[in-house]
């Protein structure tokens, strides 16, 4: 049996490498509106909420600004910027293995669900995921991480015994706790925890390899 049966994944950082795509829709975005940045638009901003991400690079939060910069990244990102996703390399290998093993699996991301699904898709991984849950699946839209992996544990009749929260930034593993599961932090992405940055009851793991071997107990 699995040391954990229902396994819980974020996604940007964690499962795909998006960050090329998503910082290309932020610079049409930016280019479309004729607005200035007040901060680098590099890696180290992928993987907060849109509109979060949005305020901060536009230095506001004027929400004609934010509005119009929102509808400018969506324009970018849903019709093509999403097929510059990719996966990073033996996540696919993995997902199959705890499939094969008896784990289900679930996507609890801050992305919109809109390209999330398309990019699940895009990769042929739609089959893998039992649900799929993000800030905007729900109206009025959930607040944070935190709440929408407990509104995914309530909905799914999912024991906490049996599940672990899967991801690659300090808000991962703190939306985590604050639903009492345990935290595997994914250190091959783009939010790759530093030692400092882990607490001390969080365990990393350096590959999609070793991941299963952890969430299937063989590690």
């Amino acid at each position: 049996m699995p040391r954990y049966s229902q396994v819980l994944f974020d996604l940007d950082g964690t499962l795909i490498d998006s960050a090329p795509a998503i910082l290309a829709s932020y610079r049409d975005a930016f280019a479309s509106t004729g607005h200035q940045p007040v901060i680098a638009i590099d890696a180290g901003i992928v993987g907060p909420p849109l509109l979060e991400t949005l305020r901060m690079l536009a230095g506001t939060r004027d929400a004609a600004v934010i509005d119009a910069l929102a509808a400018g990244f969506k324009a970018s990102y849903d019709s093509s910027g999403y097929l510059r996703t990719a996966a990073y390399a033996g996540v696919d290998a993995m997902l199959r293995r705890l499939g094969a093993a008896g784990c289900t699996l679930s996507i609890a991301t801050n992305k919109r669900l809109l390209p999330t699904r398309l990019i699940l898709e895009h990769l042929g991984w739609s089959e893998h995921f039992a649900a799929v849950y993000a800030l905007d699946l729900f109206e009025p839209r959930l607040p944070d991480k935190a709440a929408m992996i407990a509104r995914l544990l309530q909905d799914r009749g999912i024991d906490r015994a049996d599940a672990v929260y899967v991801g690659d930034r300090g808000e991962d593993g703190e939306s985590a706790d604050a639903n009492q599961l345990p935290f595997i932090a994914a250190t091959w992405g783009y939010g790759s925890l530093e030692a400092g940055e882990m607490a001390p009851h969080w365990r990393a793991v350096a590959s999609p390899a070793a991941l299963a071997d952890e969430i299937l107990g063989e590690a």
